[in-house]
């Protein structure tokens, strides 16, 4: 099928409105970012610091951490919440969680092969932390921006 005609498919035609992700990405965004900053600054600062302080900034780096937030979202959105728009609560909740799971494992893994001395703690802690994050947002997400 040409490329034009592909996109006139009943596909395209059934799929969720660019305000209804926006709804979505707003919940996200705000969920993200509040449980997120509520990890790094509070809960988990001194285990971060005891591990791989030696590698921390005194300040974020908002150049970089802003991009990220915005692109990890729309990907948790849009792989995520928006397919999940009609399932119960808990299917979710686990796509959320396997998400969380492949995203944070990807980085931490990552940084474990490549980098010296990079602590198996983190490793698990982070993925752990990536789970419940991406569980409760696209929760949040999805039962709010319904």
């Amino acid at each position: 099928m040409p490329w034009p005609a592909a996109l006139h498919n009943k596909e395209f035609e059934n799929a969720p409105s660019m305000a209804v992700f926006f709804k979505y990405y707003l919940f996200a965004f705000l969920s993200f970012f509040a449980l997120d900053l509520l990890w790094l600054g509070w809960l988990g600062k001194n285990l971060y610091r005891r591990y791989i302080g030696h590698l921390m900034r005194d300040q974020a780096d908002w150049a970089a951490a802003l991009p990220f937030y915005l692109l990890f979202l729309a990907g948790l959105v849009y792989f995520v919440v928006q397919p999940s728009a009609d399932s119960p609560a808990r299917l979710v909740l686990f796509r959320g969680a396997a998400f969380g799971l492949v995203t944070y494992a990807t980085y931490e893994l990552t940084n474990r092969a490549v980098l010296a001395n990079w602590p198996w703690p983190i490793v698990f802690i982070d993925i752990l932390w990536g789970i419940v994050l991406c569980a409760l947002v696209s929760w949040v997400s999805w039962y709010f921006g319904r």
